[in-house]
C-alpha cells in the first residue's frame, strides 16, 4: 500500500517545464576543466597561458557536447534554417551591411577601452592584451561568418545590420532593434573584460596552492576548495561571454531594457562596484572572519568550512549549469535544470549566505556600533542582490516560457514555497 501511495504520488507530480540546457554540457565542460587544472597542478603550469588553456578545456568540451549529442543547431529558436540555404548573390548585400554595423560596433568598444584608463591598470592589463590581441582575427573571420550564416539565417536583418543600415543611410531599421543590438554588446563587452581580467589569478593561486598535510587543516582544506569552485565559475562565465554565437543556440535573444537593472548590477563589478573596500557598501571595517572567531574549536571550524565549500559549490553550480550560455542582463534561454530547479536565483542566494557566515558581522572586533553598523551594510548588499534578482525577473518575464516556469517554481520548487511558508502564504 504504502508502495502504491509513493507511485501514484510521483504519477501526480508536476512535470518541470524543459531547460534550454541539458546537464550534459555543462559535465562535459566541468570534465575538461578538471582534466586541465589536474595537469597544470602536475606540471606547474600556473601562467596566464595556462589560465587562457582551462577556458579551451571547459570550452570545446561544451561545444562539441552541444553539437553532436544535444544538435542544439538545428533548433528553431537559433533562427536558423539549414535547409533552406540561399545563394550568396541573395544575401551579400545584407551581409556587407551587417559587417559595416558589426565593425562599427566593434570600433565604439575599442574607443571606450582606450580611452579608460581603468582598462590598462592591474589585470584588466591582461584582458586588453587578449582582446588586442583576438581584434585581427575577428575582424577577418566575421567576414566568412556572416556572408556564410546570412544564407541560412530565416531572418539575417538582425540588431547589426540595423545598426550598419542606419549608418549607411541604406534603410530605416526600428530604433528599438539597434538599442537592442548596443545593449547587448555592452553587456559582453563590459563582462568579458572583467572575466579576463580575473581568469589568471584565480587559477595560479589554486595551482601553486600546496597540498600537503591540507587534510588536518580544515581552514586551509575550506580555502584550496573554494579557490577551486571559483576557478571553475569563472571559466564557465567567461566561455559564456565568448560564445554567442546563433549556431550553438547561444546567441543573446535580448539584453535587459530597464535602465534598473543595469544599474542593479553594475554597482556590483568595477568600476562601479560599491562593496569594494572604502566603498559606501563596505561591510567589513570592525568585523573578522569565520577562522578569527572561531579558532581553538576546530570541530565548528570544519562544520562552517564544510558549509563554506558547499554553499560556494552550489555557485559554482549554478554557473556550470548554463553550459555555453553564461552571462549577466541577458535572456540566452531559460534554465529549469540543476539549482535552477530548487531555486529562480541560486547563485544570489548562495553568495549572500556565504558572506553571512563567513563575515558573521554580528560579531565586532569594536564596538557595539561598529557590529550594527556592519550588519545593516551587509543587509543592504542582500538587498541590492534582491533588487538585482527582481529586475531580472522583470526582464525574462516577457518570455512565456519563463512564466511558465516561474509558476512551476513557485508552486513546487523548495525554496520558494519556504520563503512562502516564512511570510505565512
Amino acid at each position: 500500500m504504502i508502495a502504491d501511495s509513493i507511485v501514484a504520488a510521483a504519477g501526480r507530480a508536476e512535470p518541470r517545464p524543459a531547460s534550454a540546457v541539458s546537464h550534459g554540457v555543462g559535465l562535459a565542460g566541468l570534465a575538461g576543466v578538471i582534466v586541465w587544472i589536474a595537469i597544470a597542478r602536475a606540471y606547474g603550469m600556473d601562467g596566464p597561458y595556462a589560465a587562457l588553456v582551462n577556458l579551451l578545456a571547459c570550452g570545446i568540451p561544451m561545444i562539441v557536447w552541444s553539437v553532436f549529442v544535444d544538435k542544439v543547431h538545428r533548433r528553431s529558436s537559433t533562427g536558423i534554417d539549414w535547409a533552406a540555404a540561399r545563394p550568396w548573390r541573395d544575401t551579400i548585400d545584407v551581409s556587407l551591411v551587417k559587417l559595416a554595423g558589426l565593425w562599427a560596433t566593434w570600433a565604439g568598444i575599442a574607443l571606450i577601452y582606450a580611452t579608460c584608463r581603468f582598462y590598462w591598470e592591474g589585470n584588466f592589463a591582461f584582458a586588453m592584451w587578449c582582446l588586442g590581441t583576438a581584434a585581427p582575427a575577428l575582424f577577418l573571420l566575421s567576414i566568412p561568418y556572416v556572408l556564410w550564416l546570412d544564407r541560412y539565417l530565416v531572418e539575417p536583418r538582425d540588431g547589426a545590420w540595423a545598426l550598419g543600415a542606419w549608418l549607411t543611410n541604406t534603410a530605416r531599421p526600428e530604433p528599438d532593434v539597434i538599442y537592442g543590438h548596443l545593449r547587448a554588446w555592452g553587456v559582453k563587452a563590459f563582462f568579458l573584460a572583467f572575466m579576463l581580467a580575473i581568469v589568471p589569478p584565480g587559477f595560479a593561486e589554486f595551482i601553486q596552492t600546496p597540498t600537503f598535510g591540507i587534510l588536518a587543516d580544515p581552514v586551509r582544506l575550506a580555502n584550496w576548495l573554494i579557490t577551486f569552485m571559483f576557478v571553475i565559475d569563472v571559466a564557465f562565465a567567461t566561455v559564456g561571454y565568448i560564445l554567442t554565437m546563433r549556431p550553438l543556440d547561444a546567441h543573446i535573444r535580448s539584453a535587459n531594457p530597464y535602465a534598473a537593472g543595469w544599474a542593479a548590477a553594475l554597482i556590483c563589478y568595477p568600476p562601479f562596484i560599491l562593496m569594494d573596500a572604502g566603498g559606501p557598501l563596505d561591510y567589513h571595517p570592525g568585523t573578522a572572519d569565520w577562522t578569527y572567531w572561531l579558532q581553538g574549536y576546530p570541530v565548528l571550524l570544519a562544520l562552517v568550512g564544510a558549509l563554506l565549500v558547499l554553499l560556494t559549490g552550489i555557485y559554482a553550480w549554478a554557473t556550470v549549469a548554463f553550459g555555453l550560455r553564461f552571462s549577466n542582463l541577458t535572456h540566452r534561454g531559460i534554465l529549469t535544470h540543476g539549482p535552477y530547479a530548487w531555486s529562480r536565483h541560486p547563485a544570489y542566494l548562495t553568495k549572500n549566505l556565504f558572506w553571512w557566515v563567513s563575515t558573521i558581522p554580528l560579531l565586532s572586533t569594536g564596538s557595539l556600533a561598529d557590529s550594527a553598523r556592519a550588519t545593516l551594510i551587509l543587509a543592504a548588499v542582500s538587498g541590492v542582490y534582491y533588487w538585482r534578482a527582481r529586475t531580472e525577473e522583470r526582464h525574462l518575464s516577457a518570455d512565456p516560457a519563463y512564466q511558465e516556469y516561474s509558476a512551476w517554481m513557485g508552486r513546487n520548487a523548495p525554496v520558494p514555497r519556504f520563503f512562502r511558508w516564512i511570510g505565512g502564504r
